[in-house]
């Protein structure tokens, strides 16, 4: 399944780099593999909800601000975020591949479509040491 996933990830990042859109058919597929989970994080890209965060040494986190106006921080290279929904269906029912927020984060970085802000080491440090 995560196979699919990133090539459906890779999918989006060359179509929308060299149409500016995603076509029916690559949304079709989106759907039938984050079902329940991709309207909202279209919708949370389209407003610009996403921001990459990275710091002089490297590291990088993301900030996905929700429906609910709540930040929630996602890590990258581990598709984790710190929203309720990432625990609860995610890890402990395993019912979705990943929350909206990650989606919305990945989505957001295929398609180029993250702000981004310059963060210190310490910052991203104590952002990454407030995750529960």
């Amino acid at each position: 399944m995560e196979d699919i996933c990133e090539k459906l990830l890779k999918e989006v990042e060359r179509s929308y780099g060299e149409t500016g859109k995603l076509s029916d058919d690559l949304l079709s597929a989106l759907n039938c593999l984050f079902h329940g989970t991709l309207l909202s994080a279209l919708e949370l890209v389209d407003k610009s909800s996403v921001t990459k965060m990275t710091s002089p040494s490297g590291r990088t986190v993301f900030q996905v601000i929700g429906a609910s106006g709540a930040p929630y921080l996602c890590l990258p290279n581990l598709n984790y975020c710190s929203c309720p929904a990432y625990n609860f269906s995610v890890l402990k029912k395993e019912e979705h591949l990943m929350c909206k927020h990650v989606l919305a984060m990945r989505l957001s970085q295929a398609m180029n479509r993250c702000k981004k802000l310059d963060v210190t080491n310490e910052e991203i440090t104590s952002m990454i040491l407030s995750l529960d």
